[in-house]
């Protein structure tokens, strides 16, 4: 899991920053801001996605493990989502038959806060 947590977080930061520095000339105020949020989303899950992964090494409990993957799902399609939306323009496509993904997404780290209540 600790593996998972280092990928999403070096990723979260990675596009953290390229947002910050290298995205900010090419996008809108809005299309920068929506990147950033997907970005913010990111890390706060990579986080949560931390504490489960060092909760897991002393306490074997599926339900945490199940919030684990639902945080990752979550992420991939809320935030990755977002950056694709966002980005767009830059790479001269239209994806917006992705729009679904990013409610999708937040459905998805929804239920693994939600699936928490079921843990001891």
């Amino acid at each position: 899991m600790i593996k998972y947590v280092a990928i999403l977080g070096g990723l979260g930061v990675l596009l953290g920053a390229f947002g910050a520095h290298s995205l900010k000339d090419l996008l809108t105020p809005a299309q920068l801001s929506s990147y950033l949020t997907g970005v913010q989303y990111h890390l706060i899950h990579t986080a949560a996605c931390l504490a489960i992964a060092l909760y897991s090494k002393t306490n074997e409990n599926h339900v945490v493990r199940t919030s684990f993957r639902l945080f990752v799902m979550g992420v991939t399609f809320f935030s990755g989502s977002i950056y694709l939306l966002s980005c767009q323009d830059i790479f001269g496509l239209s994806l917006s038959f992705l729009w679904p993904v990013t409610p999708i997404g937040g459905l998805l780290l929804t239920a693994g806060w939600l699936n928490l209540l079921r843990s001891n």
